[in-house]
């Protein structure tokens, strides 16, 4: 296991990028993908896509590395779309079974889509559980890459 791709990874969450940012970010650069171009291309996915709190963008931003590593650009190449499907429903398993949800608002117990509550100061509090959604996340992908 890669602890610094982990740590950078938690780094750039720190920061303020999202956690599908954080992950295509770090991982992306060694798989083809321009640092400024993961995160621009990451940047709908945090707070369960959009921030309607649906799939969490820690499951997304690791679905997209999954993507860039076995995935194809050959519509015939079969093989390599069955192998990429087969480890993204890995990784959603093994983040499931950590997790119990890949679901944002279920992960969260908190509906981020609406956008009043989300404005309360006691509603910012919700997010303090993410790094560990995204380290779990990074060291699944460590577990698969």
């Amino acid at each position: 296991m890669s602890v610094n791709r982990v740590d950078d990874v938690l780094s750039l969450f720190k920061k303020g990028f999202n956690c599908a940012q954080s992950l295509l970010a770090v991982y992306g650069n060694e798989l083809g993908i321009e640092y400024g171009t993961a995160l621009k291309l990451a940047s709908t996915f945090g707070g369960g896509i959009a921030r309607k709190g649906d799939t969490c963008g820690a499951v997304t931003g690791a679905l997209m590395v999954i993507g860039l590593k076995f995935g194809t650009a050959d519509v015939k190449n079969k093989a390599s779309s069955a192998r990429t499907y087969e480890l993204s429903r890995e990784f959603i398993k093994r983040f499931q079974a950590r997790n119990s949800s890949t679901i944002c608002r279920d992960l969260l117990g908190f509906d981020i889509s609406l956008k009043d509550k989300l404005e309360a100061e006691e509603s910012k509090k919700i997010f303090t559980q993410c790094p560990a959604y995204v380290k779990d996340a990074a060291d699944i992908l460590e577990e698969i890459l």
